[in-house]
Parts: C-alpha cells; structure tokens; sequence
C-alpha cells in the first residue's frame, strides 16, 4: 500500500536554541504558526486528494515538536486522534531532539496514536556536538532511541555529514554508532551554510570549510551503503530542494544539488561496474526499468565514462534493486558490497 504524508511544519518554535547550521526564526509571543484550524484545515485538504487505499500519516515537520508545551502537543494531536480512530489517517510521524524525549512525553504520544518519532541526531561525536551547538551528551541520544522503542513507536535517525569539526572517519563512526542503535529509517543530509546562521559567520571568517559535491558523495555513498546493509531503511538522502534553497544567495556554501541521492547511487553503481571491468572486457547490463535511470546516472555520466563497453538494457522479469551483468544476477546488496 503506497504511503503518503500530509506535512504540517510547525517552523523552529519547540527548539530550545539555535544549531550553527539552522537559520529557523522564532516569533515572540507565539509558540507555532500553525493553529487548531490550520491543523484541521491542512488534512481535510490532503484527505479530498489522497488516494482512499494509502497508507496516510500526519507528519509534524520543522521544528522540535516535543519542545513545545505539552498542552500544546496534547492540542494538536486531539485534533488528530479522530481522523485515526475513523481509519481515514493511519498515524502520525513527528521530528524532535533526543533531549526532549522523556517518560512523560512518550506516554503522550502513544495515547494519540504516533507511529513514528525521527531524531535529529546529526552526529554522535562529542566535539561536533559542541561545535554545532547541540549541548547534551551522547548517553541522551541512546536513552530517547530506547524509550521510542519500547513504545513500539518506529524510530527514525537523521544524520548530518561535514558538520564542523566532523571528518570521514567520525562521519563513519557515528554510522556505525547508528546502526547500533536499529533504526527503523534515517536520513543523511550533507551540511550546508545558509546565509544568517552561526555558520554562515564562521565560514565567511574562513573557520569552517565546507565540503565539496564530490566530498559530499564521497562521504555520503559509504554511510548510506552501511546503513542499507544493515537493514535500515534510508528515506531521504540531501535536502529537499525548496523554493528557499533554489533562491540566490540563501546557500552561501556546501555541497547543495536538487538531485543529490541520484547522484550518491550513481557513483555506487559506477564503482560496482568498474570492478568488473577489471576482469571482463564489456558491460553487457540487464535490469530492471525502474533501476535504468540510477545505472545510467545523472546526465547518463556513467554511460559516457565506460563509452562503447556500456551496454544496457531493460528486464521486466528481474526484480527491482537486482542487475545482471554479463549472464551473472548481482542484488542490490552485491552493489552496495563494493562500497564497505
């Protein structure tokens, strides 16, 4: 059954300070922007449109949702809870930091029916931390991951690569410290320096360096293979390319592209390819249709790079995520294989 969001961003307001990286701005006296009606108003509209047979989930994005009070998540998610019981919305997926996770809350959101709670993580290394301005301890991060799931509620992770202080081998780590922890999904998200951050300052005084595109892939390809090895689900891979990104001058810095996971799996797929390579004299591929475009990469690099030893063509009978290179089936996990 396909799944679909109905997104409500409720903006930075439950966040208790600002990250270097995050240029979110408060409103005084106002805890969100989103009222009672606005909640109400957003998911009748998505419900006119949403398939009948989906998987539907109101998603609270933006902000620290658990940092607001607890009346106010008891507000919003009463106006939820009957979409719920009369089956037209199947749960309610929200993002919040490990610190504003606690006994109290937990009980909250699984009386209202949240299925999934994702935790911007960032990075488990205690400098990178610091020097992102996010001042708890590790030992935090593992205690909200065990209290989510004894809650039975799904748990996502967000990581974030080239945050300062950060390097591939702590990037690495924190995966691995991540897949540690089971969970359900994640999300990798390159760093970039928005204009009005912290970041922004120490990158124009030339104290922070950010990574470049190829870094980027470089880095982002290794963590997303482990991740997908491990059975973890990665649902995002770069930032969502808003009207906010795109417009000039917004991006100061990093390695910010519209199509960033096309380009993290094409590399995976040309490394794979490249090895074989090394013991055969051509390409001859086979899979399947929806699988073309990640072979082939972006503006058909790949196709270019290995030149007339690149044959390919589409198989409607091999599965989605397998290749067959040159009579042999390779899975998905084969592909990744060259990656770890």
């Amino acid at each position: 059954m396909k799944h679909y969001n109905i997104p409500v961003f409720i903006s930075h307001f439950g966040c208790p300070n600002d990250c270097v990286f995050c240029n979110q701005k408060k409103i005084n006296g106002r805890e969100t922007d989103v009222t009672l009606e606005d909640l109400k108003e957003i998911i009748d509209s998505y419900l006119k449109t949403l398939p009948k047979k989906s998987k539907k989930e109101v998603a609270f994005f933006g902000g620290t949702f658990t940092g607001i009070s607890l009346k106010l998540q008891e507000d919003y998610l009463r106006i939820v809870k009957p979409y719920i019981d009369r089956g037209e919305i199947q749960g309610i997926r929200l993002s919040t930091r490990p610190d504003y996770i606690n006994e109290e809350i937990m009980a909250l959101l699984k009386k209202y029916g949240v299925t999934t709670i994702e935790l911007g993580v960032q990075s488990l290394d205690p400098l990178v931390l610091k020097r992102t301005a996010r001042y708890y301890p590790e030992n935090v991060v593992y205690e909200a991951c065990e209290l989510i799931k004894k809650s039975n509620i799904n748990l996502g992770i967000q990581v974030m690569i080239g945050l300062p202080e950060a390097t591939l081998e702590k990037d690495i780590e924190t995966a691995k410290k991540v897949i540690e922890l089971q969970p359900d999904i994640a999300r990798i998200y390159p760093t970039l320096v928005i204009k009005e951050t912290e970041l922004a300052k120490m990158y124009l005084e030339k104290k922070y360096n950010p990574l470049t595109l190829d870094e980027a892939i470089e880095r982002t390809k290794k963590i997303y293979s482990l991740f997908l090895m491990n059975g973890i689900n990665v649902i995002r891979v770069g930032l969502q390319p808003s009207d906010d990104l795109r417009e000039e001058g917004n991006v100061l810095g990093g390695p910010f592209h519209p199509a960033f996971r096309e380009l993290v799996e094409g590399e995976i797929y040309y490394d794979f390819l490249k090895n074989i390579l090394l013991k055969d004299e051509i390409l001859d591929i086979q899979v399947n249709e929806k699988d073309m475009s990640r072979v082939i990469g972006i503006n058909k690099i790949n196709r270019e790079r290995f030149g007339k030893k690149f044959i390919i063509k589409i198989d409607k009978e091999l599965s989605f995520g397998n290749i067959r290179v040159n009579g042999i089936e390779y899975s998905r996990l084969d592909v990744l294989r060259g990656e770890l």
